[in-house]
Protein backbone atom coordinates (compact mmCIF):
# COMPACT_ATOMS: atom_id res chain seq x y z
CA UNK A 1 0.00 0.00 0.00
CA UNK A 2 0.98 3.51 -0.76
CA UNK A 3 -0.48 6.88 0.17
CA UNK A 4 -0.92 10.01 -2.14
CA UNK A 5 2.36 11.82 0.44
CA UNK A 6 4.65 9.13 -0.19
CA UNK A 7 4.46 9.05 -4.35
CA UNK A 8 4.23 12.82 -3.69
CA UNK A 9 7.33 12.83 -1.74
CA UNK A 10 9.14 10.01 -4.52
CA UNK A 11 8.14 12.37 -7.29
CA UNK A 12 9.57 15.95 -5.31
CA UNK A 13 13.06 13.67 -5.08
CA UNK A 14 12.92 12.90 -8.11
CA UNK A 15 12.78 9.11 -7.66
CA UNK A 16 9.37 8.01 -8.79
CA UNK A 17 8.98 5.36 -11.17
CA UNK A 18 6.57 6.59 -13.80
CA UNK A 19 5.10 4.48 -16.78
CA UNK A 20 2.76 5.06 -19.31
CA UNK A 21 -0.35 2.97 -19.53
CA UNK A 22 1.26 2.13 -22.98
CA UNK A 23 4.49 0.68 -20.96
CA UNK A 24 2.83 -0.94 -17.98
CA UNK A 25 0.96 -3.85 -19.20
CA UNK A 26 4.41 -5.74 -20.56
CA UNK A 27 6.18 -4.32 -17.51
CA UNK A 28 3.54 -6.33 -15.13
CA UNK A 29 4.34 -9.45 -17.79
CA UNK A 30 7.27 -9.54 -16.77
CA UNK A 31 7.54 -8.58 -12.77
CA UNK A 32 4.54 -9.89 -11.57
CA UNK A 33 1.82 -8.03 -10.35
CA UNK A 34 2.82 -7.77 -6.55
CA UNK A 35 6.98 -6.84 -7.27
CA UNK A 36 5.80 -4.25 -9.88
CA UNK A 37 2.96 -3.03 -7.28
CA UNK A 38 5.53 -2.18 -5.39
CA UNK A 39 8.07 -0.59 -8.12
CA UNK A 40 5.93 1.68 -9.90
CA UNK A 41 4.34 4.88 -8.63
CA UNK A 42 2.45 6.22 -11.34
CA UNK A 43 1.23 5.14 -14.51
CA UNK A 44 0.36 8.06 -17.05
CA UNK A 45 -3.20 7.87 -19.40
CA UNK A 46 -3.69 10.30 -22.14
CA UNK A 47 -6.54 10.71 -24.65
CA UNK A 48 -6.09 12.98 -28.03
CA UNK A 49 -9.47 13.78 -30.34
CA UNK A 50 -12.64 15.71 -30.30
CA UNK A 51 -14.29 17.19 -27.42
CA UNK A 52 -17.45 19.01 -28.47
CA UNK A 53 -18.13 20.16 -24.65
CA UNK A 54 -15.74 22.17 -24.45
CA UNK A 55 -14.95 26.42 -24.44
CA UNK A 56 -13.46 28.68 -21.90
CA UNK A 57 -13.88 31.87 -20.38
CA UNK A 58 -12.26 34.94 -21.08
CA UNK A 59 -11.37 38.47 -19.17
CA UNK A 60 -11.04 41.17 -21.07
CA UNK A 61 -10.64 44.12 -18.45
CA UNK A 62 -12.41 47.28 -18.72
CA UNK A 63 -12.14 50.07 -21.41
CA UNK A 64 -12.47 54.04 -21.15
CA UNK A 65 -15.45 54.99 -20.91
CA UNK A 66 -16.53 50.98 -19.82
CA UNK A 67 -18.92 49.04 -21.82
CA UNK A 68 -20.90 46.21 -19.78
CA UNK A 69 -20.74 43.63 -23.34
CA UNK A 70 -24.56 42.30 -23.92
CA UNK A 71 -23.64 41.13 -27.26
CA UNK A 72 -20.02 40.09 -28.93
CA UNK A 73 -18.14 38.20 -31.42
CA UNK A 74 -14.73 37.01 -31.30
CA UNK A 75 -13.27 36.61 -34.43
CA UNK A 76 -17.29 37.15 -35.65
CA UNK A 77 -17.55 34.00 -33.76
CA UNK A 78 -20.41 34.60 -30.59
CA UNK A 79 -19.65 34.51 -27.41
CA UNK A 80 -22.00 34.19 -24.46
CA UNK A 81 -22.60 37.51 -22.51
CA UNK A 82 -24.93 36.76 -19.86
CA UNK A 83 -22.45 37.29 -16.96
CA UNK A 84 -20.18 40.55 -15.62
CA UNK A 85 -19.58 43.08 -17.88
CA UNK A 86 -15.95 41.94 -19.39
CA UNK A 87 -16.64 38.07 -18.70
CA UNK A 88 -17.64 35.68 -21.94
CA UNK A 89 -18.01 32.13 -22.77
CA UNK A 90 -16.90 31.19 -25.90
CA UNK A 91 -18.29 27.65 -26.73
CA UNK A 92 -16.16 25.27 -29.41
CA UNK A 93 -18.93 24.44 -31.31
CA UNK A 94 -20.54 28.21 -32.16
CA UNK A 95 -20.24 28.73 -36.02
CA UNK A 96 -18.89 32.08 -37.24
CA UNK A 97 -21.47 34.66 -38.32
CA UNK A 98 -23.14 34.08 -41.55
CA UNK A 99 -21.62 30.62 -41.88
CA UNK A 100 -24.22 28.93 -44.21
CA UNK A 101 -24.27 25.89 -42.44
CA UNK A 102 -26.19 23.06 -43.79
CA UNK A 103 -28.14 25.62 -46.04
CA UNK A 104 -26.57 23.72 -49.04
CA UNK A 105 -25.33 20.17 -47.44
CA UNK A 106 -23.27 19.13 -46.52
CA UNK A 107 -22.05 22.44 -44.84
CA UNK A 108 -17.89 22.78 -45.08
CA UNK A 109 -18.10 24.65 -41.46
CA UNK A 110 -14.49 26.29 -42.30
CA UNK A 111 -14.21 28.15 -39.10
CA UNK A 112 -15.85 28.59 -35.29
CA UNK A 113 -15.47 28.11 -31.54
CA UNK A 114 -12.70 25.61 -32.13
CA UNK A 115 -10.62 26.94 -34.42
CA UNK A 116 -10.77 30.76 -32.37
CA UNK A 117 -9.98 28.94 -29.05
CA UNK A 118 -7.06 27.18 -31.15
CA UNK A 119 -5.69 30.60 -32.39
CA UNK A 120 -6.27 32.14 -28.96
CA UNK A 121 -3.46 29.35 -27.86
CA UNK A 122 -1.10 29.58 -30.77
CA UNK A 123 -1.09 33.65 -30.01
CA UNK A 124 -3.06 35.19 -32.59
CA UNK A 125 -4.51 38.27 -32.91
CA UNK A 126 -7.97 38.06 -33.25
CA UNK A 127 -10.75 40.98 -33.09
CA UNK A 128 -13.35 41.69 -30.52
CA UNK A 129 -16.53 43.36 -31.73
CA UNK A 130 -19.21 44.29 -28.94
CA UNK A 131 -22.17 46.11 -28.69
CA UNK A 132 -24.28 47.00 -25.27
CA UNK A 133 -27.44 48.58 -24.36
CA UNK A 134 -25.71 51.39 -22.26
CA UNK A 135 -25.89 52.16 -18.63
CA UNK A 136 -25.11 54.84 -16.51
CA UNK A 137 -22.18 52.89 -14.62
CA UNK A 138 -20.90 51.58 -18.51
CA UNK A 139 -22.07 54.03 -20.43
CA UNK A 140 -19.61 52.90 -24.05
CA UNK A 141 -22.34 51.17 -26.12
CA UNK A 142 -19.96 49.60 -29.17
CA UNK A 143 -16.46 48.96 -29.07
CA UNK A 144 -14.20 47.28 -31.72
CA UNK A 145 -10.85 46.26 -31.17
CA UNK A 146 -7.99 43.56 -31.52
CA UNK A 147 -6.43 41.29 -28.67
CA UNK A 148 -4.07 38.31 -28.29
CA UNK A 149 -4.27 35.76 -25.40
CA UNK A 150 -1.55 37.96 -23.44
CA UNK A 151 -3.67 40.39 -23.28
CA UNK A 152 -6.72 39.00 -21.67
CA UNK A 153 -6.39 38.99 -17.64
CA UNK A 154 -7.75 35.69 -17.78
CA UNK A 155 -8.33 33.00 -20.36
CA UNK A 156 -9.48 29.83 -18.70
CA UNK A 157 -10.38 26.45 -20.38
CA UNK A 158 -13.95 25.57 -18.49
CA UNK A 159 -15.07 21.70 -20.53
CA UNK A 160 -18.43 20.32 -18.73
CA UNK A 161 -17.57 17.18 -20.85
CA UNK A 162 -14.17 15.62 -21.86
CA UNK A 163 -12.57 11.91 -21.46
CA UNK A 164 -15.45 9.99 -22.32
CA UNK A 165 -14.63 6.56 -21.02
CA UNK A 166 -15.79 4.14 -23.73
CA UNK A 167 -17.60 5.42 -26.85
CA UNK A 168 -19.62 4.10 -29.86
CA UNK A 169 -18.63 2.86 -33.43
CA UNK A 170 -20.96 4.25 -35.46
CA UNK A 171 -21.74 3.13 -38.44
CA UNK A 172 -24.69 3.66 -41.33
CA UNK A 173 -27.19 1.05 -42.21
CA UNK A 174 -29.64 3.34 -44.43
CA UNK A 175 -29.27 3.36 -47.95
CA UNK A 176 -27.54 7.43 -48.37
CA UNK A 177 -24.58 8.50 -47.35
CA UNK A 178 -24.88 10.45 -43.79
CA UNK A 179 -22.87 13.20 -41.66
CA UNK A 180 -22.21 13.27 -38.31
CA UNK A 181 -19.67 14.18 -35.21
CA UNK A 182 -18.57 10.74 -36.14
CA UNK A 183 -17.73 12.17 -39.36
CA UNK A 184 -18.68 10.81 -43.20
CA UNK A 185 -20.81 7.62 -42.96
CA UNK A 186 -21.52 5.55 -46.34
CA UNK A 187 -24.75 3.77 -46.92
CA UNK A 188 -25.31 -0.04 -46.35
CA UNK A 189 -22.45 -0.23 -43.21
CA UNK A 190 -19.67 0.38 -46.16
CA UNK A 191 -17.66 2.16 -43.68
CA UNK A 192 -17.71 2.74 -39.93
CA UNK A 193 -15.82 5.07 -37.19
CA UNK A 194 -14.54 5.43 -33.63
CA UNK A 195 -12.93 7.56 -31.44
CA UNK A 196 -11.10 6.67 -28.35
CA UNK A 197 -7.47 6.03 -27.64
CA UNK A 198 -8.66 2.94 -26.07
CA UNK A 199 -6.07 1.15 -23.64
CA UNK A 200 -4.42 4.57 -22.79
CA UNK A 201 -7.50 6.06 -22.67
CA UNK A 202 -7.82 7.08 -18.70
CA UNK A 203 -11.24 6.33 -17.24
CA UNK A 204 -10.79 3.01 -18.84
CA UNK A 205 -7.26 2.54 -16.99
CA UNK A 206 -9.59 3.66 -13.64
CA UNK A 207 -13.05 1.79 -14.34
CA UNK A 208 -14.43 2.43 -11.39
CA UNK A 209 -13.37 5.82 -10.37
CA UNK A 210 -10.92 4.91 -7.87
CA UNK A 211 -8.07 7.63 -8.39
CA UNK A 212 -9.92 9.79 -10.83
CA UNK A 213 -12.33 12.05 -9.28
CA UNK A 214 -13.57 15.56 -8.15
CA UNK A 215 -10.26 17.83 -7.64
CA UNK A 216 -7.62 15.12 -9.49
CA UNK A 217 -5.04 17.03 -11.08
CA UNK A 218 -4.82 16.45 -15.21
CA UNK A 219 -2.68 17.71 -17.63
CA UNK A 220 -4.96 19.94 -20.31
CA UNK A 221 -3.06 20.79 -23.45
CA UNK A 222 -0.20 21.21 -21.48
CA UNK A 223 -1.54 23.45 -18.57
CA UNK A 224 -1.74 21.99 -14.87
CA UNK A 225 -5.83 21.83 -14.90
CA UNK A 226 -7.93 19.60 -12.65
CA UNK A 227 -11.31 17.52 -12.73
CA UNK A 228 -13.82 20.14 -11.14
CA UNK A 229 -16.89 18.02 -11.35
CA UNK A 230 -18.38 14.96 -12.84
CA UNK A 231 -18.91 15.23 -16.49
CA UNK A 232 -21.91 16.07 -18.04
CA UNK A 233 -23.83 13.03 -19.32
CA UNK A 234 -21.79 10.96 -17.25
CA UNK A 235 -23.55 7.59 -16.24
CA UNK A 236 -21.06 5.14 -14.91
CA UNK A 237 -23.40 2.89 -13.67
CA UNK A 238 -24.36 1.33 -17.43
CA UNK A 239 -23.32 -2.24 -18.26
CA UNK A 240 -19.50 -3.71 -17.64
CA UNK A 241 -17.65 -6.71 -19.05
CA UNK A 242 -16.94 -9.31 -15.86
CA UNK A 243 -13.50 -7.45 -15.57
CA UNK A 244 -15.46 -3.76 -14.44
CA UNK A 245 -14.52 -2.35 -18.46
CA UNK A 246 -17.69 -0.37 -19.51
CA UNK A 247 -19.33 -1.49 -22.62
CA UNK A 248 -20.86 2.25 -23.39
CA UNK A 249 -19.88 5.84 -22.83
CA UNK A 250 -20.38 5.67 -18.82
CA UNK A 251 -17.99 7.94 -17.25
CA UNK A 252 -17.28 11.72 -18.26
CA UNK A 253 -15.12 14.21 -16.78
CA UNK A 254 -15.56 18.04 -16.28
CA UNK A 255 -11.96 19.72 -16.50
CA UNK A 256 -10.57 23.27 -16.40
CA UNK A 257 -7.12 24.42 -17.20
CA UNK A 258 -5.39 27.84 -17.49
CA UNK A 259 -5.14 28.14 -21.31
CA UNK A 260 -2.27 30.56 -21.34
CA UNK A 261 -0.06 27.63 -20.22
CA UNK A 262 -1.32 25.29 -23.08
CA UNK A 263 0.83 23.97 -25.79
CA UNK A 264 -0.51 24.75 -29.70
CA UNK A 265 -0.35 21.33 -30.75
CA UNK A 266 -2.70 19.92 -28.35
CA UNK A 267 -5.71 22.58 -28.91
CA UNK A 268 -7.11 21.60 -32.42
CA UNK A 269 -9.90 23.39 -34.08
CA UNK A 270 -12.22 20.63 -36.07
CA UNK A 271 -14.42 20.80 -39.23
CA UNK A 272 -17.09 18.31 -39.60
CA UNK A 273 -18.25 18.24 -42.97
CA UNK A 274 -22.40 18.25 -42.70
CA UNK A 275 -22.19 18.91 -39.13
CA UNK A 276 -20.38 21.79 -37.55
CA UNK A 277 -17.46 22.47 -35.69
CA UNK A 278 -15.41 21.29 -32.21
CA UNK A 279 -12.28 21.01 -30.38
CA UNK A 280 -9.95 18.55 -30.20
CA UNK A 281 -7.38 18.30 -27.43
CA UNK A 282 -4.38 16.40 -25.65
CA UNK A 283 -5.46 14.93 -21.89
CA UNK A 284 -3.03 13.31 -20.22
CA UNK A 285 -3.92 12.38 -16.36
CA UNK A 286 -1.45 10.00 -14.15
CA UNK A 287 -2.89 7.14 -11.75
CA UNK A 288 -1.01 6.58 -8.37
CA UNK A 289 -0.31 3.68 -7.63
CA UNK A 290 -1.86 3.37 -4.78
CA UNK A 291 -2.19 -1.10 -4.10
CA UNK A 292 -2.16 -4.19 -6.17
CA UNK A 293 -5.59 -3.73 -7.43
CA UNK A 294 -5.21 -0.32 -9.10
CA UNK A 295 -2.36 -1.36 -10.70
CA UNK A 296 -3.98 -4.35 -12.10
CA UNK A 297 -6.86 -2.41 -13.99
CA UNK A 298 -4.09 0.07 -15.48
CA UNK A 299 -3.13 -3.08 -17.48
CA UNK A 300 -6.22 -3.41 -19.51
CA UNK A 301 -5.58 -4.09 -23.04
CA UNK A 302 -7.47 -3.00 -26.60
CA UNK A 303 -8.76 -6.58 -26.31
CA UNK A 304 -10.16 -6.07 -22.93
CA UNK A 305 -12.51 -3.35 -23.88
CA UNK A 306 -15.61 -3.47 -25.96
CA UNK A 307 -17.27 -0.76 -27.73
CA UNK A 308 -20.87 -0.67 -28.88
CA UNK A 309 -21.45 -0.48 -32.94
CA UNK A 310 -24.45 1.42 -33.76
CA UNK A 311 -26.69 2.37 -36.16
CA UNK A 312 -26.28 6.42 -37.13
CA UNK A 313 -28.52 6.22 -39.91
CA UNK A 314 -31.66 5.34 -37.44
CA UNK A 315 -31.29 4.31 -34.15
CA UNK A 316 -28.78 6.80 -32.95
CA UNK A 317 -30.83 10.06 -34.26
CA UNK A 318 -34.14 8.15 -33.44
CA UNK A 319 -32.37 7.63 -29.86
CA UNK A 320 -33.94 3.74 -29.98
CA UNK A 321 -31.47 2.72 -27.53
CA UNK A 322 -30.60 -0.36 -29.94
CA UNK A 323 -26.78 -1.63 -30.10
CA UNK A 324 -26.20 -3.97 -32.54
CA UNK A 325 -23.35 -5.79 -31.26
CA UNK A 326 -19.65 -4.65 -29.39
CA UNK A 327 -16.27 -4.97 -31.13
CA UNK A 328 -13.26 -5.08 -28.72
CA UNK A 329 -10.54 -2.28 -29.78
CA UNK A 330 -7.86 -4.76 -30.46
CA UNK A 331 -10.13 -5.23 -33.62
CA UNK A 332 -10.92 -1.66 -34.38
CA UNK A 333 -7.10 -1.06 -34.54
CA UNK A 334 -7.03 -3.15 -37.41
CA UNK A 335 -9.11 -1.28 -39.42
CA UNK A 336 -11.53 -3.59 -39.79
CA UNK A 337 -14.61 -5.42 -38.16
CA UNK A 338 -17.38 -7.39 -38.81
CA UNK A 339 -20.86 -7.32 -38.09
CA UNK A 340 -23.26 -9.29 -38.81
CA UNK A 341 -20.90 -11.14 -41.00
CA UNK A 342 -20.19 -8.56 -43.01
CA UNK A 343 -16.35 -6.82 -43.03
CA UNK A 344 -16.49 -3.23 -42.65
CA UNK A 345 -13.45 -0.38 -43.17
CA UNK A 346 -12.95 1.49 -39.82
CA UNK A 347 -10.85 4.79 -38.89
CA UNK A 348 -10.81 6.68 -35.71
CA UNK A 349 -11.36 10.25 -34.82
CA UNK A 350 -8.91 9.92 -32.09
CA UNK A 351 -5.11 10.07 -32.63
CA UNK A 352 -3.34 6.99 -30.32
CA UNK A 353 0.22 8.46 -31.56
CA UNK A 354 -0.98 12.02 -30.08
CA UNK A 355 -2.38 10.44 -27.26
CA UNK A 356 0.97 8.37 -26.56
CA UNK A 357 2.82 11.59 -26.80
CA UNK A 358 0.53 13.61 -24.02
CA UNK A 359 1.26 10.38 -21.57
CA UNK A 360 5.01 10.35 -22.03
CA UNK A 361 4.99 14.66 -21.59
CA UNK A 362 3.45 14.13 -18.40
CA UNK A 363 5.48 11.06 -17.60
CA UNK A 364 8.37 13.30 -18.15
CA UNK A 365 7.50 16.18 -16.08
CA UNK A 366 6.21 13.73 -12.97
CA UNK A 367 9.95 12.40 -13.38
CA UNK A 368 11.50 15.98 -13.16
CA UNK A 369 9.50 16.91 -10.18
CA UNK A 370 7.19 19.06 -12.54
CA UNK A 371 3.75 17.32 -11.89
CA UNK A 372 2.74 16.60 -8.47
CA UNK A 373 -0.49 14.54 -7.96
CA UNK A 374 -3.77 15.11 -5.79
CA UNK A 375 -6.07 12.77 -4.03
CA UNK A 376 -9.66 13.79 -5.33
CA UNK A 377 -11.86 15.67 -2.51
CA UNK A 378 -15.33 14.06 -3.67
CA UNK A 379 -15.54 10.65 -5.94
CA UNK A 380 -17.57 10.57 -9.35
CA UNK A 381 -21.18 8.53 -9.14
CA UNK A 382 -20.24 4.77 -9.87
CA UNK A 383 -24.18 4.17 -10.50
CA UNK A 384 -25.16 7.14 -12.51
CA UNK A 385 -27.58 7.33 -14.98
CA UNK A 386 -27.95 9.29 -18.08
CA UNK A 387 -32.08 10.75 -18.23
CA UNK A 388 -33.22 11.16 -21.56
CA UNK A 389 -35.50 14.48 -22.36
CA UNK A 390 -38.86 13.68 -22.12
CA UNK A 391 -40.99 15.78 -24.10
CA UNK A 392 -43.76 17.27 -21.88
CA UNK A 393 -46.88 19.29 -21.74
CA UNK A 394 -47.26 22.35 -19.52
CA UNK A 395 -49.13 20.30 -16.86
CA UNK A 396 -48.02 17.29 -15.16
Amino acid sequence: MKTYEQINDRIESGKAVVLTADEVMDYVDKKGLQAAAKEVDVVTTATFGPMCSSGCFLNFGHSKPKIRMSEAWVADVLVYTGIAAVDVYLGCTQLRHGDPANMYPPGEFRYGGGHVIEDLVAGKTLQLFALSYGTDCYPLREIRTYFSIQDLNQAIMVNPRNCYQNYNVAINRSDRTIYTYMGKLEPHQKNGNYCSAGQLSPLLNDPFYETIGVGTRVWLAGAHGHVYAEGTQHAGGGARTPDGVPMGGAGTLALTGDMKQMKKEFVRGVSFIGYGVSLALGIGIPIPILNEEVLRRTCVRDRDILAPVVDYGVDYPQNTGNVIGHVSYEQLRTGQIQVDGKTIEVGSLSSYPKALEVANLLADEIRRGDFRLAAPIAPLRKDAKMKPLVKRGKNR
